[in-house]
């Protein structure tokens, strides 16, 4: 249990950051969810749509801090292959 006032205000900061960040990842992954759903559908337009609507989200998320640099460009790399695949 914190016992000092910093330790106190650390972990209120703390939950504050960790539901932002959860909203941020939910946020992006529901933009990787509408590329992949194009995808299983078949649609090129909508998935190249998708796919640029998503890229700035994966690139706000590495700049925000909840997502690793590499992650988010190996996701794009994967995602850009099957679009261009169609």
């Amino acid at each position: 249990m914190a016992n000092t006032p910093q330790a106190r205000k650390r972990i209120r900061r703390n939950d504050r950051r960790a539901e932002i960040n959860t909203n941020r990842v939910s946020r992006i992954r529901t933009f990787l969810k509408k590329v992949e759903g194009a995808l299983a559908g078949g649609d090129k337009d909508a998935a190249v749509a998708a796919l640029k609507e998503a890229q700035p989200e994966l690139a706000r998320g590495v700049a925000r801090g909840v997502l690793h640099k590499n992650t988010a460009a190996r996701k794009m790399s994967r995602l850009t292959k099957r679009v261009a695949a169609l």
